[in-house]
């Protein structure tokens, strides 16, 4: 198979589909790989280490898209690329289709066939999004820290506090992956945390391994209204699954929580879980509302691509090279975990969560 890797055109988006030693392992599967110059520089591989490894390396984004039969990215395209797309061609990336109805639209239009990482799942979990997941769980507490601090427009409060003034109340919505990292490093930076989540099962787990300074409850619109007084800090990581993010705390909650204190939306790319959420970039990744600082940048390990590209590509490898080998079909009808992958086929939608959030028609598969 022609496997393509188009260097990311999103704002601020510095990781690669792929790392020259998975390019190294589809070749040696007899594949061929094109790789778009300039491709990895940002990610820490140079165009010599793909051409090294036997990679094909073509100038432009317009020569990928067209000898690619599957193309390998990080990133959903955007509208210059939707022209781009061809019929029956494979894209393996993030999607994120129920946040946006015009990447929805686009990708029906091209007939192109969509394996979306975000929702390739086994026994329940995620394999494709935990680690970036564990990523932006991280930068969450880490961002949120920053922008607490004055300059940045926050309250000028440090995280930890200092013997004899109080740490900062850091409120984590959601147990998941994400919402399990931020709580860890928020603790470990010395905050009072606390989880909420709706999972009782998940719960006990958290209160078995967290610290002493996290406390774990159910979550409910009455307990997070009684929490946000006294919170400083909010890091929403609520996942539905291939769906859009419930809006737990409204615009008019806002009103609650002290002046510059912030909240950082993991959720954004599923939407957000503030209804006062809109997406940012890395360049301009914050704006205030209501006095509220908003950090809810649409893909936070961006900026950590070092880490990011190979924690990512450590766990999409196998799946390329299934489809790779086998092609989709067979390749999804081998692996059930990989066929939940599948979200847009030949112009017609085959994921529920995606048909549901804008009332289009499902074609069972």
């Amino acid at each position: 198979m022609k496997i393509g890797v188009p260097k990311e055109i999103k704002s601020q988006e510095s990781r690669v589909g792929l790392t020259p030693s998975g390019a190294e392992m589809l070749i040696r599967n007899n594949h061929q790989v094109f790789i778009q110059s300039q491709a990895g520089v940002e990610s820490g591989y140079t165009d010599n280490e793909y051409k090294d490894v036997g990679c094909t390396l073509l100038s432009s984004i317009e020569e990928i898209y067209e000898i690619g039969e599957m193309i390998v990215k990080v990133k959903e395209p955007i509208e210059p690329e939707y022209s781009l797309i061809q019929e029956g061609q494979i894209l393996f990336t993030y999607f994120h289709f129920a946040s946006s109805l015009e990447l929805t639209k686009a990708m029906m239009k091209s007939k192109a066939i969509c394996i979306a990482y975000e929702t390739v799942e086994v026994d329940g979990t995620l394999p494709l999004l935990i680690p970036m997941s564990e990523v932006a769980g991280r930068m969450a507490t880490q961002q949120g820290a920053k922008y607490l601090e004055k300059p940045q427009k926050g309250m000028g409060i440090l995280i930890g506090g200092i013997p004899g003034v109080a740490p900062v109340n850091v409120l984590v919505l959601g147990g998941g992956v994400a919402g399990t990292e931020a709580a860890k490093v928020a603790a470990g930076m010395g905050a009072n945390v606390t989880i909420l989540d709706t999972n009782l099962k998940r719960i006990r787990q958290l209160k078995e391994f967290m610290p002493a300074n996290v406390t774990c409850l159910y979550s409910s619109k009455t307990t997070i209204e009684s929490l946000l007084p006294n919170t400083q800090l909010v890091i929403g990581s609520v996942l539905v699954k291939g769906a859009k993010a419930p809006k737990l705390i409204s615009k008019e909650m806002l009103a609650s929580m002290p002046k510059y204190s912030v909240i950082v939306d993991i959720a954004i790319d599923q939407g957000g879980c503030f209804e006062s959420s809109k997406p940012t970039t890395h360049q301009n990744p914050i704006y205030l509302e209501d006095d509220i600082v908003h950090y809810a940048v649409t893909n936070m390990p961006g900026a950590v691509p070092f880490t990011s590209t190979q924690g990512l590509t450590n766990a999409t490898f196998p799946y390329a090279l299934a489809i790779a080998n086998k092609g989709w079909e067979k390749a999804c009808q081998d692996d059930l975990a990989l066929k939940k992958g599948l979200n847009i086929i030949n112009g017609d939608i085959v994921y529920p969560e995606v048909a549901d959030a804008f009332s289009l028609k499902l074609k069972n598969i």
